[in-house]
């Protein structure tokens, strides 16, 4: 859908009296002249009610660390940029640089998923996080789950305040 299609069917969404987040974007959601900004300036030129951000995130970076420091300067930039609340709809380690997603390693992936989870604590406008999963059926995959059984990941997960 175009950003002029997404901005003609607003109102429809304005009408259900539900909370509104602009459409989520996986990448770019910082940049000026993208698809988020120029949705949220065509929202803003028509008096539309958007109340939040989702945003999506994939990390190719697989050091924990510098992932999470890239997660959050990537919120920093959005909030500063659109000043309103995150919610980070899905997010995890995968590298999609090579046409075939890579995936962390299982320490890799808990390693992340601690440090990530908290993180999101420190910045009051990231209001909501959510753990994107891929069944570890293939490969590491980004699942935190094998079977009903938390695998590293997902006892990392759900460890997170």
């Amino acid at each position: 859908m175009t950003v002029k299609e997404a901005l003609d069917l607003w109102p429809r969404l304005e009408s259900t009296g539900m909370r509104l987040g602009a459409p989520a974007v996986a990448t770019g959601g910082d940049v000026a002249g993208g698809r988020l900004d120029r949705f949220m300036k065509g929202a803003t030129a028509r008096d539309y009610k958007v109340e939040l951000i989702p945003l999506h995130w994939y990390g190719a970076d697989f050091d924990a660390t510098r992932a999470t420091a890239h997660l959050r300067s990537y919120h920093q930039a959005v909030h500063q940029r659109h000043k309103k609340p995150i919610w980070l709809t899905e997010y995890a380690l995968i590298d999609f640089t090579n046409g075939t997603p890579h995936y962390p390693t299982k320490a890799q992936q808990a390693a992340f998923v601690k440090k990530s989870t908290a993180m999101p604590q420190r910045l009051p406008y990231v209001k909501r996080y959510a753990w994107f999963t891929l069944s570890t059926d293939r490969g590491n995959g980004s699942g935190l789950y094998n079977g009903a059984r938390a695998n590293r990941g997902g006892a990392a997960y759900r460890a997170a305040d």
